[in-house]
């Protein structure tokens, strides 16, 4: 992975996602100043004399709503991160292959149009009804709009399995969707040039990403008074994979490793370190600390129990290398390989963590589990429980403690599975 090229496009990206989401906002009558009117006549929308279709009345009203609550950057910065971040997605998850449909979403391999678009009429999607999908077609200067409409069909279609990246598009989200998609200077055309396929290899690059996507933000806020929804700028720092490998296997790793002195494990974790030589009362103490540990799940630690906790857990790059080991630690007590991929997670989100904790983490989790096992992963919406008082993520194998309850969560079962296709 050339970061070098990451670190080039994703803060212009930025920029150029901000700009094509404002576009799309003053053509619906909103701009950093004013607000203008809409009439709703029938089953047409006029603004700025300029016909919708009616049901733009009720997603514009919510995107009003959103701005008036939040202010109008903050509305446009939020949902073109929402976009950026969904595109990235569908970028990784096309070049390796993860869509059921087998067609690039936004390139294709021969370097024309992308492919859903070109094989529209054969793709089973959300929404989508063949005999309108076949009107644009013929119509010969619909491509853009038939473009748009495959987007969000796609992304309510990964809604099903990933919907706390996907969520259901029928919002203001999908409203300022921006226009000339297919144009060669597009949000996407650029997405596609400025990061080569070689660099969307790792799922760490989707980490770097929003490390880079901030960078400009982190610059003008740092040193200042900083708003909440300033903060994932002002505090974020993508930690580099060594470093996450060091921690997570002399943590994770070193409560295995102690509880199982005849593990082989060490030898697939390069940044392990063997415990130093200790004088016999201090080895005392740590044997009776890990026979504590073990004691509570009975005559040996459970690996269902073995729990990762993250305060500050970013895009989510030390729960991606907590679930390597986590993975590893199933196989050699004997799990069958697919089981080895039962996740469960629980995400408490507050205002200012949502873009960077609640999109990029679970994106980062998914998209390697994803990889490790293609097409078997299926992911059932569980409970949201109370309130929690601060933003953090935790992952855990097989089963979640009672004393979790208290916390305001979003939960999710990701579980291989060789009978589903998810």
């Amino acid at each position: 992975m050339n970061k070098n090229n990451l670190k080039s496009y994703a803060p212009k990206a930025r920029l150029d996602f901000i700009a094509a989401i404002t576009t799309r906002a003053q053509q619906l009558g909103f701009t950093s100043t004013a607000v203008h009117d809409a009439t709703l006549r029938g089953d047409v929308l006029l603004i700025n004399g300029v016909e919708w279709p009616a049901k733009v009345a009720s997603q514009r009203a919510k995107l009003l709503e959103k701005i008036l609550q939040h202010g109008f950057e903050q509305t446009i910065e939020e949902i073109a991160y929402t976009w950026f971040n969904r595109f990235a997605a569908l970028r990784y998850m096309e070049l390796h292959e993860f869509l059921d449909h087998g067609h690039r979403v936004l390139s294709s391999r021969d370097g024309g149009l992308p492919e859903l678009l070109r094989h529209a009429g054969e793709v089973n999607l959300p929404g989508l009804q063949p005999a309108y999908v076949q009107e644009l077609q013929l119509a010969g200067n619909q491509d853009n709009a038939l473009y748009k409409l495959l987007l969000v069909a796609q992304c309510n279609e990964l809604s099903r399995t990933m919907p706390f990246l996907f969520e259901y598009i029928d919002d203001e989200t999908e409203l300022l969707l921006p226009d000339n998609l297919l144009h060669t200077d597009s949000i996407v055309a650029k997405m596609v040039a400025g990061v080569p396929e070689e660099d969307w290899q790792e799922i760490e690059v989707i980490g770097w990403l929003y490390q880079f996507y901030i960078s400009d933000k982190k610059d003008q806020v740092i040193g200042k008074v900083v708003k909440s929804e300033d903060i994932p700028a002002a505090t974020q720092l993508f930690t580099p994979n060594w470093i996450v490998q060091y921690l997570v296997q002399n943590s994770v790793g070193r409560l295995w490793l102690m509880a199982n002195p005849g593990s082989t494990l060490a030898s697939q974790w390069p940044y392990y370190i063997q415990p130093a030589e200790q004088t016999p009362e201090v080895q005392a103490k740590l044997d009776a600390l890990i026979q504590t540990r073990i004691s509570e799940d009975g005559d040996t630690l459970n690996p269902e129990t073995i729990t990762v906790l993250d305060p500050a857990c970013g895009s989510g790059h030390i729960l991606v290398v907590a679930y390597d080991v986590l993975k590893a630690i199933y196989l050699e007590r004997g799990y069958q390989s697919q089981w080895a991929h039962v996740l469960w997670l629980a995400l408490a989100q507050s205002n200012h963590a949502k873009a960077a904790a609640w999109l990029g983490a679970w994106q980062g989790l998914l998209l390697r589990a994803l990889k490790r096992h293609k097409r078997q992963m299926e992911c059932r919406r569980l409970a949201s429980p109370s309130r929690s008082p601060s933003p953090f993520l935790l992952a855990h194998c097989c089963r979640a403690r009672g004393g979790h309850q208290r916390w305001q969560t979003r939960r999710f079962v990701c579980e291989s599975n060789p009978a589903v296709r998810g």
